[in-house]
């Protein structure tokens, strides 16, 4: 999400103008855009809802719990934040704009009183408590979350009878149809109506329904009053998943209107190429757009229509393969700055890389593609992003979180706030840290997949199932699934073997082990009559490498099977308010001591650590040097470095 440092209009000036986007190209920011394909979205008709069936079900969050490690202590530390705040502080400026007392005092940052994005947060803290109280039961949860459904729908009655509900006046949309600069009106709109929507279905709040189908009602009204030219320049402002959601809702009621006014948020210009088979993402907003593909996988999930299929697939296909860095992230300042496959270009232009919000959002997507496809490359890229950015994004102590995971040589965490931040990936966290057990295991009518080394335990109520998971993974290579319950009936077990396991990979079924395995990159499947105490030993030695940027073989990153290790700085001094900066500002700090190049051979020169598990040791001519992964690298750190 854009509008801290410079504002969305002139920073798209700036990058039409940039050497970076045009250089060798011969062509304009504009001629990017055409495409040369018969247009495939230039009409929508009327759809029903048709939904597809799922190849793999992704178990409800209360079926999933995790047990003692990182996953667990970073979903614990994000429980404590969302207790930490205060609903009637978030609610404050939706009751000043319905006209209704308040007397909280109110918040800073970008839900201070006056700013155009004020309101999104309270959708996040709703959508945080529905997916706390669905994972644990914790009657707390629900009741926050009722109470805010309750004064929304107060203020929603107040503002009259056409549905609208927002922190800001209507005036904001004025703003937007006549194309006077505004900070995505739409964009918060989808977070409260998302939040809504997610404490219906997942904490039982049909309030919530009323509201968020009432807030539908008026988008229908407003999208309807305006022809198809009018609506694509409205889309030129950032609207979040407002496809997605209304799609969503479509689902939630089997209305089909909203499928219909969902389609009026379909961005022309950018699904054409992408349908296409064609990546022209260089110079658009990456935030902006991931939700636009999920709502694009949502429309073919539910209507069938095969466009929103190739949209989805394809767009996935290019950023995780061409644009995706060792960590699992991807873009720089939001931005896709280059072409695919110049990700040392990217990674040079600036230190605000990784967007927590676009690897939330690209998580969501993968589990939406997998259930679609079940694939081992999608969870391969899941457990990436998972273990590599999203871990190191909160405060273990105090569930605060970052905005940009930065992978400039000698970054550093910057954090925000309890209550003067409010950055969106701030708000993306309260869901992030809640679904932490979304993709461990997966089920259809057969068996089950086991996806992620995740210690938890399952309960597959459907067959009388319960499995428990105990590893430390990825501090020991190994992980054990021992049966607690089945039904008597046959069932497959699917255990992931990763793409990135290697030479020495072994399982063993109750200590004997199984001569065939699946190749790096599939499930090894294991169907028979399971019962209590079996238990199932998987062994995935892990092994050092350099994994290079395609377009700079002599930068690179050190990887240990999926986990990136970065070379370790002291954090020295740094000013408080830098501490607090969206991203690291590296060029107000002295740069710290370092080899300018790392050997070629150095995986082979690494030396564990006694007592710390994935930390390193080594000596690179005459420098000693650190690495642990990057999750876990709290002062400074550098991640990808020179050759030699």
């Amino acid at each position: 999400m854009s509008g801290f440092s410079v504002s969305r209009r002139r920073f798209a000036r700036w990058l039409a103008a940039s050497p970076l986007l045009l250089a060798g190209t011969g062509k304009s920011f504009a001629a990017w855009n055409n495409v040369d394909t018969p247009p495939v979205f230039a009409r929508l008709e009327p759809a029903t809802v048709r939904p597809i069936a799922p190849r793999a079900n992704i178990f409800p969050s209360r079926d999933v719990r995790l047990l003692d490690g990182p996953f667990a202590q970073a979903h614990d530390a994000n429980l404590r934040y969302l207790r930490r705040l205060d609903p009637d502080r978030l609610l404050h400026t939706f009751r000043l704009n319905a006209g209704l007392p308040s007397s909280a005092k109110p918040l800073g940052g970008w839900e201070e009183p006056k700013g155009e994005l004020r309101g999104h947060f309270m959708g996040h803290y709703l959508s945080g408590c529905a997916l706390a109280f669905a994972a644990h039961g914790d009657a707390d949860f629900r009741a926050r979350g009722d109470h805010v459904v309750a004064v929304l729908a107060e203020c929603q009655r107040a503002l009259g009878t056409d549905g609208y509900l927002s922190a800001f006046p209507r005036s904001f949309f004025d703003r937007l149809a006549a194309g006077t600069e505004v900070w995505a009106p739409f964009y918060t709109l989808h977070k409260i109506m998302a939040g809504l929507l997610d404490m219906h279905e997942h904490a039982g709040n049909g309030q919530a329904l009323a509201v968020v189908t009432g807030m539908a009602a008026w988008t229908d009204i407003w999208t309807g009053a305006r022809d198809e030219a009018a609506m694509q320049k409205v889309l030129e402002v950032e609207y979040g998943g407002m496809n997605d959601l209304l799609y969503r809702l479509a689902a939630a009621t089997g209305d089909a209107r909203w499928i219909a006014v969902g389609d009026r948020f379909t961005k022309k210009r950018v699904f054409e190429p992408l349908a296409g088979q064609k990546d022209m993402l260089r110079g658009l907003h990456m935030n902006t757009h991931v939700p636009q593909v999920i709502g694009a996988a949502r429309r073919y999930e539910l209507t069938r229509d095969e466009r929103f299929r190739d949209v989805s697939q394809f767009f996935w296909q290019t950023v995780t393969q061409t644009r995706t860095y060792a960590t699992g992230g991807a873009s720089n300042n939001e931005h896709w700055l280059t072409e695919p496959n110049h990700l040392a270009v990217e990674w040079e232009s600036g230190h605000d890389h990784q967007e927590c919000c676009c690897s939330y959002n690209m998580m969501k997507l993968g589990t939406m593609l997998f259930s679609r496809d079940p694939q081992v490359s999608i969870v391969d890229y899941y457990e990436r992003n998972l273990l590599n950015h999203r871990l190191g994004a909160i405060q273990p102590e105090t569930g605060l979180t970052t905005y940009f995971v930065s992978l400039a040589p000698g970054a550093w965490r910057t954090w925000g706030t309890d209550d003067t931040t409010f950055w969106c990936c701030n708000g993306s966290a309260l869901e992030d840290f809640s679904t932490l057990n979304r993709m461990i295991y997966a089920h259809d009518d057969h068996g089950l997949w086991v996806n992620l080394f995740i210690a938890s335990e399952l309960d597959w109520k459907a067959r009388g199932v319960r499995l428990r998971q105990e590893t430390a993974f990825p501090a020991a290579p190994r992980t054990a699934l021992r049966v607690e319950a089945s039904d008597g009936k046959p069932w497959t077990l699917r255990l992931r073997i990763p793409g990135w396991a290697g030479a020495g990979t072994a399982v063993r079924i109750n200590g004997k082990a199984v001569d065939a395995l699946a190749e790096p990159g599939g499930y090894l499947q294991i169907a028979r009559t399971w019962r209590a105490g079996d238990r199932v030993e998987l062994e995935m030695p892990m092994a050092a490498r350099w994994e290079v940027f395609p377009d700079r073989p002599s930068v690179g990153a050190l990887v240990y099977g999926p986990v990136v290790l970065a070379q370790q700085h002291p954090l020295g001094t740094i000013a408080d308010d830098l501490m607090h900066e969206h991203g690291p500002k590296v060029e107000k700090v002295s740069a710290p001591a370092a080899p300018a190049a790392l050997p070629q051979d150095l995986p082979r020169r690494l030396a564990p650590i006694p007592g710390k598990p994935l930390h390193f040791a080594a000596d690179a001519d005459g420098h000693k040097l650190e690495f642990r992964p990057v999750s876990e690298s709290w002062e400074r750190y550098s991640v990808y470095s020179t050759i030699a």
